[in-house]
């Protein structure tokens, strides 16, 4: 499944700003960074318990915002990209 993961983290503090480089470390080993504070993670549902897991002990429920979103199938539908970026397409043929 394709999880679109989004967060905005306070930053006005110390502990802030590394909440913030440990939220995003959580998201780069799961996905793909698609803007500065959203990832595209391909998971399946335990990858997904645990993505979410992660985030939620990085994150000050009362200073940041979390959100995760489920995108449904088929996601040549569902999602349009726009733009210079492409997002990899990691179930098609990679050239290294």
């Amino acid at each position: 499944m394709l999880i679109l993961v989004s967060y905005d983290v306070s930053t006005e503090s110390a502990d802030g700003r590394r909440r913030l480089r440990r939220v995003a470390k959580v998201c780069q080993n799961h996905g793909q960074r698609v803007q500065k504070s959203v990832f595209e993670c391909r998971v399946d549902q335990a990858g997904f318990e645990e993505l979410e897991r992660r985030l939620l002990a990085e994150i000050d429920a009362d200073e940041d915002n979390l959100r995760l979103y489920r995108l449904s199938e088929p996601l040549e539908r569902n999602v349009h990209e726009h733009g210079k970026f492409r997002a990899t397409d990691f179930n098609g043929p990679l050239i290294v």
